[in-house]
């Protein structure tokens, strides 16, 4: 697996979607920044262990099960606004 952190980020997003919470509902669970909770599910920050913990609790499944089946997250396209239009010098 090439990037670990995506991966878990992947599985957290997951486990939200099933419990029925928005990145809000968990961060309030857990106790955590928003920001926090969505950094970790894009894969750009690495949690340690009392975050994990705290993780599991808000979402209400056992660490192992936080930490079971972590697969690459499938590949999505981000489009960042609009295409820009090329203008063309009219000399």
């Amino acid at each position: 697996m090439d990037d670990l952190r995506a991966a878990f980020g992947y599985r957290i997003r997951e486990l939200r979607e099933r419990a029925g919470l928005t990145q809000e509902g968990l961060a309030e669970r857990a106790d955590l920044d928003v920001t926090y909770v969505s950094g970790i599910e894009r894969g750009r920050r690495n949690p340690g262990l009392n975050i994990l913990g705290r993780l599991a609790k808000a979402l209400r499944v056992s660490l192992p099960t936080l930490l079971t089946d972590l697969r690459e997250a499938p590949r999505r396209s981000i489009r960042r606004g609009r295409p820009r239009k090329r203008v063309v010098s009219s000399k």
